[in-house]
Order: C-alpha cells, then sequence, then structure tokens
C-alpha cells in the first residue's frame, strides 16, 4: 500500500509539473502571410527580374506574330521564304526557353534563400517569446490537435518578425 501511495505522489507531482509547463501556439503561415520582410523580397525580387520577364512578353508576342504571319502567308511564300521564317520562329523559341530557364533558376535560387532566411527569423523569435514569456515550448498550431487560444503568440510573431532589420 506504502509503495501505491508513493507511486501515487510521484505520478501526481509528475503530472502537476507537466500541467505547469508552459507552452505558446504560433500561425505560421499567418506569420509568414503578413510578413512585411517578404513582401519586401518579392517586391525586390519581382524588379529584378522585371528586364527578363517583359523580354519573355515580347518573345513570346514575337512568336505569336510569326506564327500569325506564316498561317496568313501559308501558299504565297517560297520555300525559302517558309524555311527562314521557320528558323527565325525556332530561334526565338530557343530565346525564350533559354530566358524562361534563367528567369525559373532565378527565382528558385531567391525562394530559397527567402526561404531560409524567414526560416531563421521565425527561429529567433519564437525563442525570444518562450524566453519572455517563461514558456517550455512554442508550437506550430496546425502541429496541435487543439489549445487554448490565450496562448496564441502569432500577432506577437509577426510583429517581432516584421522589426527585425
Amino acid at each position: 500500500m506504502k509503495k501505491l501511495l508513493a507511486g501515487l505522489v510521484v505520478g501526481l507531482s509528475c503530472s502537476s509539473m507537466l500541467h505547469a509547463a508552459g507552452y505558446g501556439v504560433v500561425d505560421l503561415e499567418k506569420v509568414v502571410d503578413q510578413s512585411t520582410y517578404i513582401k519586401q523580397q518579392n517586391a525586390q525580387i519581382q524588379q529584378q527580374l522585371k528586364p527578363q520577364t517583359t523580354k519573355i512578353e515580347a518573345l513570346a508576342k514575337e512568336l505569336e506574330s510569326l506564327q500569325q504571319k506564316a498561317q496568313q502567308s501559308g501558299d504565297k511564300l517560297t520555300d525559302a521564304q517558309k524555311q527562314q521564317m521557320g528558323q527565325q520562329y525556332q530561334n526565338k523559341l530557343k530565346e525564350l526557353n533559354a530566358l524562361q530557364q534563367t528567369v525559373q533558376t532565378s527565382v528558385q535560387g531567391n525562394i530559397q534563400n527567402l526561404n531560409r532566411s524567414m526560416d531563421t527569423r521565425i527561429k529567433q523569435v519564437a525563442e525570444q517569446l518562450r524566453k519572455e514569456n517563461n514558456l517550455d515550448v512554442v508550437l506550430n498550431k496546425n502541429s496541435a490537435l487543439a489549445y487554448d487560444p490565450k496562448f496564441d503568440l502569432t500577432d506577437k510573431m509577426i510583429q517581432k518578425v516584421n522589426a527585425i532589420k
């Protein structure tokens, strides 16, 4: 009986320690969505790629124009003219594909860098919030099956992530 009571006391004290553990939850999707840092970085990336995207649009229009010209002039063109037009089309198409590949590679690299930077910021702020609020753990809201909304630190995290320079 004494062992049972001792086990019960140990179990209750462990249980009370578990319940005393502080936790916070953060909606990471909302943090990312409302991050001024990400919005600024996206604007920078778009500005950086603007010349290439403008060129892509121009090449696409040129290809469409060449295609229409070939269809309208179909029977009136000599074989040499058809071959020359086909070669022009192929050259423009190669240029377009190469430029699209370059832009895609650049965007992927920028996204990877942005993800790394944002991950670092989020972890830094999560640790800061954990310490400031005497918490044992900060969880992603989407990983928690249920939680008390009073432990939601999302708005605080957004403010702190946006404040990092």
